[in-house]
């Protein structure tokens, strides 16, 4: 084995963008953490209504039956409600992949559960209007950008510790990146898919899904590869 930093070491290391957390602070009391629920709760109804360019803090205020100073205590600006909603979004998929992933063992296991994945993360997209509205939203908003590129990274490094285990000779940064590069794409075509019809949308996915699949399935440690 050589010195080199392990996937999952890197992505600990990748899970956070270097600038401040979105929140201003963190409730530490469980009257407080309610208040920010109820907060994000309302932020979330807003968004899903009229889309993220729409929200107002004085609004969900209002409607938390919060003071606006007790919004601004834990959310600076509406960008922070929104990197807030995307974080938890991006920890909820990263526990997810993670879980699917963890006790893969050979190549039809890997290619099984990370095709079902692309499935269930386009069927998330479909469902949830405030994940759509985020998703079109982070190119235009550097932060949201970040935070997604440290999210692909994170996943990367999942779906490289797996990939590890059924070629464990292969170079393991051309798996690193193989990685990376597999979900950095996922990302770009589920917001393409999300922007066009939804039946183009399903195309658009199901490409993407058959070229992960042959990329996966591509001869790279014959030796030491587990098929079944």
């Amino acid at each position: 084995m050589n010195d080199k930093t392990s996937p999952i070491e890197e992505a600990k290391g990748a899970a956070a963008p270097e600038d401040q957390p979105a929140m201003r602070r963190t409730p530490s009391q469980s009257r407080s953490r309610e208040r920010v629920e109820r907060m994000l709760s309302c932020a979330t109804e807003q968004i899903a209504e009229k889309g993220s360019d729409a929200l107002r803090m004085s609004e969900v205020a209002r409607l938390a039956g919060v003071s606006i100073g007790s919004l601004y205590q834990y959310f600076p600006d509406k960008s922070a409600i929104v990197r807030t909603l995307a974080e938890r979004y991006h920890a909820e998929c990263q526990a997810c992949i993670g879980a699917e992933l963890a006790e893969v063992h050979t190549l039809d296991e890997l290619c099984d559960a990370f095709g079902g994945l692309i499935d269930i993360y386009y069927d998330l997209f479909l469902a949830e209007p405030v994940m759509r509205d985020i998703l079109s939203a982070t190119q235009a908003d550097k932060a949201l950008r970040d935070l997604e590129i440290a999210n692909s990274r994170a996943n990367g490094a999942l779906l490289a510790a797996a990939m590890g285990r059924l070629w464990p000779e292969a170079d393991r940064q051309e798996l690193d990146s193989v990685a990376f590069l597999i979900m950095t794409l996922g990302e770009a075509t589920m917001r393409l898919a999300v922007s066009v019809e939804d039946a183009e949308g399903a195309v658009l996915v199901a490409a993407y899904k058959r070229m992960v699949l042959m990329e996966l399935r591509r001869p790279r440690d014959q030796s030491n590869i587990r098929r079944d």
